[in-house]
């Protein structure tokens, strides 16, 4: 089994906690479907918000959806403050254990976020 890296991102549409919760438990759920995973693939999720959200933790959202989230080691980050950088983002690079080939690893960027990485959005 190899260690793979997974990425992603979503942009909120306003700043609150619910908001969050919702959005980066879609981006997960969206990763686990995408690559045919389970939270007991995950070795840790490393999360970055960009510096305009306040309202919580990214990784606060994934703790809630359970299925096995608790164990899972995650930290949060925050993204540099660029100029002209698109605002209300939650970006994640997730580490897993999978037999797919790195080529076949879906990353994935949910809604406007999709402009970030048109390389290897799916």
């Amino acid at each position: 089994m190899a260690v793979r890296a997974v990425r992603g991102a979503v942009q909120l549409e306003r700043d609150e906690a619910g908001h969050m919760d919702e959005k980066v438990g879609a981006l997960l759920t969206a990763v686990l479907e995408r690559n045919d995973l389970t939270a007991d693939d995950l070795i840790s999720v490393w999360f970055t918000a960009t510096p305009d959200l306040h309202s919580d933790f990214p990784a606060a959202a994934a703790r809630k959806l359970g299925g096995g989230f608790a164990d899972v080691p995650l930290i949060c980050a925050q993204e540099l403050d660029i100029e002209g950088a698109m605002p209300r983002v939650v970006r994640i690079l997730a580490h897993i254990e999978s037999d797919r080939p790195r080529a076949e690893i879906n990353h994935v960027y949910l809604g406007a976020a999709a402009a970030l990485r048109k390389d290897i959005a799916q």
